[in-house]
């Protein structure tokens, strides 16, 4: 299934179920292409997953990996605990996503993206520990032939573009989520897309509405309810010509499946 020359992905962990719930969705929903959740794979029994993983008839965008100790109740509790940032998860982290990386490359996929992270160059300490545990994941992944991806959201595109410059790394790119530019409050999608142009490879399909209080979450809403504004984000896309899949993320709501089905029709539609 594709919106015009992209092809239209789910999430895996947006449908809330285990691999054959994934996989009887997919069939329903009739999309072949899925941005997979590879955290079960590195768990203890990670074989029996990936055994099944490698059964479906599935073409795999990008896989992604998340890690326990994030807490997204407010901003600043997933400032202090998002991504690879905690010290005293480090280690621990760094295995997972080296584990990760292992089965990206096993399954033949070409990216592994996840949340960096809070970059946070005003804080010149910190930025420079983030910055060394990405150089060493992004080597790691360079020597695996797999590209890192990061998500956007924790910083503005200007923002993330300088640090991606400074970084000058060939195996990191971005997953863009034009949502995530409105519900951490971090400027324009639109305008984030051609700022963010040549490092974006893959992206997530999401929607939101800006918060109007300051330092507070905005809220997600079903693709095409929210700020991001459909003809808007494709036409943007097709400027910077973008070539990567386009898949569904649903965090949100009490009715996922219908929420996915109806981004597949939006976007099948435009």
């Amino acid at each position: 299934m594709k919106c015009k020359d992209w092809p239209v992905a789910v999430c895996s962990w947006s449908l809330q179920t285990d691999l054959a719930g994934v996989a009887g969705a997919m069939k329903e929903l009739g999309l072949e292409h899925v941005h997979l959740a590879v955290g079960p794979a590195v768990e203890e029994g990670g074989q029996a997953y990936l055994d099944a993983i490698k059964a479906q008839d599935w073409t795999i965008t990008s896989t992604m990996i998340g890690f326990p100790q994030e807490d997204y109740s407010t901003l600043e509790r997933i400032k202090v605990t998002g991504g690879i940032v905690p010290d005293e998860t480090w280690d621990a982290n760094r295995q997972m996503v080296l584990d990760a990386l292992d089965i990206t490359a096993d399954l033949g996929v070409k990216y592994l993206s996840m949340h960096a992270g809070f970059i946070d160059e005003s804080d010149k300490a910190h930025a420079e520990k983030v910055t060394k545990r990405i150089k060493l994941l992004a080597d790691a992944a360079a020597d695996k032939g797999v590209m890192f991806l990061l998500e956007t959201g924790q910083e503005t595109a200007v923002e993330l573009a300088q640090f991606l410059e400074k970084l000058d790394h060939n195996f990191i790119g971005v997953n863009f989520d034009p949502a995530n530019m409105i519900l951490y409050d971090k400027g324009n999608p639109i305008q984030a897309v051609r700022t963010l142009a040549p490092w974006i490879r893959h992206l997530h399909v999401k929607d939101a509405t800006r918060t109007k209080e300051p330092g507070t979450w905005g809220a997600e809403v079903p693709w095409g309810d929210g700020e991001v504004g459909i003809a808007e984000f494709l036409k943007v896309l097709e400027e910077i010509g973008f070539e990567g899949a386009m898949a569904i993320e649903r965090e949100a709501g009490d009715n996922r499946f219908g929420d996915i089905k109806l981004a597949i029709e939006r976007l099948t539609a435009a």
